[in-house]
């Protein structure tokens, strides 16, 4: 004889309210968590959990970028995963940006680097190219089926950064950006309504600080969560070379406001004191 069907789904109620008073990370972590508990170390580590492939997107393959590269984790076991783009800078090709790659999608993120149509693009242009291969990326690319398409985000370096900010403006359904020593004409972000993590270098002489990333991130009023990160000792070209210290907090960032993960909150939050790679950090101290 069959048990009546609420017994049965009091049993499964009474079964998962156990499994989360056992792990109580897990109840306050969020539903798109990946991976294990991560550590200090795992978030510095130059590589994450997973296995990670790659794919070079030709020339023409969709319409609104140029090329790129995607790289993206091969377990498929723990459902899907938040995708980013990536642009460069000002007369920086695709390459310079390629470090980003297999160290975010080891952490569980699908990413594509992207070589703008020309290094010379200004940035509302790359971001408008971030934008279409946000749109490729989820429905015609090969990892289509691997990525929540509610949950996407874009980094940028220098006008590329410019570009991010930009296409938050444009987008607002972004769920984080990644300003990295940021260049824009423009200093009013205030429409901006997307998490956002401003990336700055102390002794930039390009997108200096004072005229770009601090009235930036001032200007943020409407973004639900923000932070500023200065660089020490560190110059216009720092993001463009493997860095811990921007692989932290960008992994942080993302898994924070991209997979709503809270287990990533204690990297944010209280800010890191400034030390021998941070001049000083601002944030809003995400929850």
């Amino acid at each position: 004889m069959r048990p009546p069907r609420l017994i049965v789904v009091l049993v499964a109620l009474l079964t998962a309210t156990l499994a989360l008073v056992g792990n109580p990370a897990a109840a306050l972590a969020g539903p798109y968590q990946r991976g294990p508990d991560p550590t200090l170390a795992s978030v510095q580590a130059e590589r994450g959990p997973f296995a990670v492939q790659q794919i070079t997107v030709p020339a023409n393959s969709a319409p609104g970028f140029n090329r790129g590269t995607i790289y993206y984790p091969t377990d498929t076991s723990q459902g899907t995963f938040g995708a980013v783009t990536i642009i460069p800078g000002f007369t920086e090709p695709e390459s310079t940006m390629a470090w980003y790659g297999p160290r975010l999608a080891s952490q569980g993120f699908v990413v594509m680097t992207l070589e703008p149509y020309s290094v010379l693009n200004i940035p509302d242009n790359r971001a408008d190219q971030m934008l279409a291969a946000l749109d490729y990326l989820t429905t015609t690319s090969q990892v289509k089926n691997r990525i929540d398409p509610g949950r996407l985000a874009v980094m940028g370096h220098s006008m590329g950064g410019g570009g991010s900010l930009r296409a938050a403006q444009k987008r607002p359904s972004l769920k984080a950006i990644i300003p990295l020593a940021p260049w824009h004409t423009e200093r009013d972000w205030s429409a901006v309504k997307t998490p956002t993590l401003i990336v700055a270098a102390d002794n930039d002489f390009i997108a200096g600080v004072g005229t770009h990333a601090e009235p930036f991130y001032n200007s943020l009023g409407q973004a639900p969560e923000k932070a500023y990160l200065l660089l020490k000792n560190a110059g216009h070209m720092a993001p463009i070379f493997p860095n811990t210290t921007i692989a932290m907090y960008s992994i942080s960032w993302l898994k924070r406001y991209v997979d709503e993960d809270t287990r990533y909150s204690q990297f944010l939050c209280p800010p890191p004191a400034p030390s021998n790679t941070i001049a000083q950090y601002r944030d809003t101290c995400p929850a």
